[in-house]
């Protein structure tokens, strides 16, 4: 439970980051207002034809009497929606993300920036940086997918398809979620993607603590508009103590005001920051 809450902690200092940068807040909202006009269309679009798409999905209750024809197909009406929501969720970093690589990038090198040490930098040309986005973000895409057809599938449970299901979903939803947007400081880090989600794997509760929060907030477009810069420096924050960068930078300040590498309080830093692969060398 504790991690959870450092998992929150992250979240907020990114919203309080932007807030004290107040160019890089207008700069970060442009990518998310665009991509909020295409959801905002493909909701509606679902909610008028789930009446219609139900109905051709159950031909065999077409003969039912009051109330089970109704009961049923309001059931699936309800999961349809919930689906199309939970995929929108996630998608819609993904697809952010994507349509505003370039800001998103110059943002949390920023963040970077004001924290103190390297700022790393992936050296790729813009095309290639959207190609492996791209990429990754369809992995991303695959697996949400996936779980989504099982908790769609276990929706029908009774009472646990309407409490714990989708619980269970707005965990699924916050996990990756915070994979896409730590994802714009690892792949600047040399990180690829299934070592990603090794690191995440490793502090779930903290992951969770960002995500699970975000996803639910996401759940409001507008607000999911405005958190988005403030996330991505949160998750950049995030993704320094991931691969050991802010426990070294505290280990080396303890170092420089008395501690030593006799046992002393730098010495205990530096030996719990794990190994971090590629993203220890950038």
């Amino acid at each position: 439970m504790r991690d959870f809450g450092v998992g929150f902690r992250y979240l907020l200092r990114g919203q309080k980051w932007v807030a004290g940068h107040g160019r890089w807040f207008g700069f970060g909202l442009l990518p998310g207002l665009v991509t909020l006009v295409l959801y905002v269309g493909a909701l509606v679009g679902l909610v008028y034809g789930a009446d219609d798409l139900t109905a051709w999905a159950t031909p065999f209750a077409d003969d039912w009497g009051s109330p089970w024809q109704a009961l049923l197909r309001n059931t699936l009406i309800f999961l349809v929606f919930a689906l199309g929501l939970f995929l929108a969720v996630i998608t819609f970093t993904a697809v952010t993300l994507l349509v505003g690589q370039p800001f998103y990038e110059s943002l949390s090198e920023a963040v970077d920036r004001t924290e103190g040490g390297d700022v790393p930098e992936s050296g790729l040309p813009l095309w290639r940086e959207l190609w492996i986005s791209a990429r990754d973000s369809l992995r991303v895409l695959v697996r949400v997918a996936f779980y989504g057809i099982l908790l769609f599938a276990a929706g029908f449970i009774p009472v646990a398809g309407q409490t714990v299901v989708p619980a269970i979903g707005f965990c699924v939803s916050g996990f990756f979620l915070t994979e896409e947007l730590t994802a714009v400081a690892l792949q600047r880090r040399g990180v690829e993607f299934k070592e990603r989600l090794t690191l995440l794997r490793g502090r779930r509760a903290a992951v969770l603590g960002f995500g699970v929060p975000l996803t639910l907030a996401f759940l409001v477009p507008f607000v999911a508009v405005l958190l988005m810069p403030g996330a991505v420096a949160g998750a950049t924050l995030m993704a320094r103590e991931l691969t050991g960068e802010t426990a070294d930078s505290d280990a080396e300040d303890t170092e420089g005001t008395g501690g030593g590498p006799d046992g002393g309080p730098a010495a205990a830093q530096a030996g719990t920051a794990g190994p971090t692969g590629p993203a220890a060398r950038a």
